[in-house]
């Protein structure tokens, strides 16, 4: 014991001499860390570069002799099963998605504090979540009814009904930017400035631009993006897995669809692993790979089939309104920004892009030094921005939207009513008449695809009530309809029909949303 204790009090001397030391010389230390915030620093050469990491390494694999799975090995001991989780049918509480753990384990800055604050620590609002203010690059959580005026709407099954059918219509997680996008766009911009004569110069709270590369992919999910994915699995396991013993009677495995992008083969890889567990998933359902491209019926991506959703004043109005809201909405902070920097100047399209990176760089590396740079009336705008686009280009304000959710309801209402749908809007016609690859008697559906689609199957489900007030204002946000982007198409949302046996009601088969 003596061994042990005698030498602690040497370490705790040594700690308070650091201390002491420490506490001497912050003044110091805050005198050249002010004088280097200040002083400018030149773009290196490869800022804005694009930059990644490979793995696993080429030519390495599992060497499953040297490694053997669980079905070699044995000796797994015993394994009795119990009954399937029917959470949504026997809890007295629902497992809303409301606390830290929908963004664990992203860590997210406090906004800039506003010219009228002392400093960036406390933000004027301490509850203010930036996460929240993203539109569709928001990570996806619960909401309260009340948000949508039906207060007292419940999720759990009334009493006395019996949920009989399950329908799911999800989104990818979280993802790398598309390959068009913004971010890659200014990346370009830093690199061709740097590479101009007399390149350029940061201070300040751009300081870290002088040698900032561009670390994202494209297109593909993030690991954050699986987790939300087997979360979501996981959950609707929970809720409904007693709708398995339907397809254990039939002697069946189920059918679960999406489309053949790489993310979202992954996306309903989590799903399945989620829902069935690992490797299980392999074995005990099937996966439906649609064809997503130019041309190819398919309700998962029916923009690829629909002429007006690609003509400019039809199928993007959403896009030109948020641009003209944008070019005046970040002034005050574009200005901030401008003066911090010389040989270059930020526009309200690199606002965006930059914001985006805030966004990206957070669900993709878990954390983005851009977050910091925007206020909270920022990242108000930031979200209004998306409130914009997709109110009118894929909400209530969209002449197209309804017609492209036409496809999901047509295969909705041919699952619920037993009776193959009719193919005249973006329904692949060779899978949806095959038993083998739309079956009509399965108690649970799942379908992954894009936030634009879910949005386009709301307004087919003309569930447009859910967005009270008059349109969105192309000159601001007057704070008047219930309609925000963050909230309805984040990454992971999803939307559940339930198809419940109700003895008591007329008829008896009733159907109920979860949005």
């Amino acid at each position: 014991m003596q061994l042990v204790s005698a030498p602690v009090a040497a370490p705790t001397a040594a700690f308070a001499f650091l201390a002491l030391l420490g506490q001497a010389g912050v003044s110091a230390a805050q005198d050249a860390n002010a004088a280097v915030d200040t002083a400018p620093i030149s773009a290196s050469s490869n800022v804005g570069a694009p930059t990644s990491d490979v793995y696993p390494p080429a030519g390495t694999t599992v060497d499953l002799e040297l490694f053997p799975p669980e079905s070699k090995v044995g000796f797994a001991g015993p394994t009795p099963t119990g009954v399937q989780p029917a959470a949504a049918q026997t809890a007295q509480l629902y497992p809303y998605n409301t606390g830290p753990g929908n963004q664990f384990p992203l860590v997210a800055s406090p906004p800039h504090a506003e010219e009228s604050e002392p400093s960036s620590y406390p933000t004027a609002d301490p509850d203010f979540n930036i996460l929240r203010y993203w539109g569709n690059l928001s990570p996806w959580y619960s909401l309260s009814s009340a948000d949508y005026g039906l207060p007292d709407a419940s999720p759990l099954v009334p009493d006395g009904c019996t949920i009989t059918q399950l329908h799911l219509l999800y989104r990818h997680g979280a993802r790398y930017p598309t390959s068009d996008a913004a971010p890659a766009t200014f990346a370009a911009k830093l690199q061709d400035a740097a590479a101009a004569a007399g390149g350029f110069e940061v201070s300040g709270d751009l300081a870290f631009l002088a040698d900032w590369t561009y670390k994202l992919g494209a297109e593909l999910l993030t690991p954050f993006g699986r987790s939300q994915e087997f979360l979501l699995g996981l959950e609707h396991r929970q809720l409904y897995g007693a709708l398995l013993n339907n397809f254990t009677e039939a002697g069946t495995i189920p059918v679960f669809r999406t489309e053949s992008q790489d993310r979202m083969v992954k996306t309903a890889e989590n799903f399945l692993a989620g829902f069935f567990g690992v490797p299980e998933y392999l074995e005990q359902a099937n996966l439906e790979i649609l064809v997503e491209a130019d041309g190819v019926n398919n309700s998962g991506a029916p923009y690829d089939v629909c002429t007006n959703a690609n003509v400019e004043s039809r199928g993007y109005i959403g896009d030109a309104l948020a641009k003209d809201f944008a070019a005046n909405a970040f002034n005050a902070t574009l200005a901030r920004l401008n003066s911090q920097i010389t040989g270059l100047e930020f526009t309200p399209t690199d606002a965006i892009a930059m914001l985006q990176l805030c966004s990206y760089e957070t669900v993709a590396l878990g954390y983005s030094v851009f977050c910091g740079l925007f206020s909270e009336e920022d990242f108000r705008n930031y979200e209004y921005y998306f409130d914009l686009m997709f109110y009118y280009e894929n909400g209530p304000g969209s002449p197209v939207s309804a017609a492209q959710g036409l496809g999901y309801l047509q295969e909705f209402v041919a699952r619920f009513t037993g009776k193959y749908p009719e193919g005249y809007s973006a329904i692949n016609t060779t899978y949806d008449n095959s038993s083998t690859y739309f079956p009509l008697n399965q108690s649970i559906y799942a379908d992954a695809t894009h936030e634009v689609v879910v949005m386009d199957a709301l307004m087919a489900f003309n569930l447009t009530a859910l967005f009270d007030g008059p349109p969105l204002s192309p000159a601001g946000n007057q704070k008047q309809n219930s309609f925000v982007a963050s909230k309805i198409v984040p990454f992971a949302t999803h939307f559940d029909v339930q198809v419940l046996e109700c003895p008591a009601y007329q008829p008896t088969k009733q159907i109920r949303f979860i949005v």
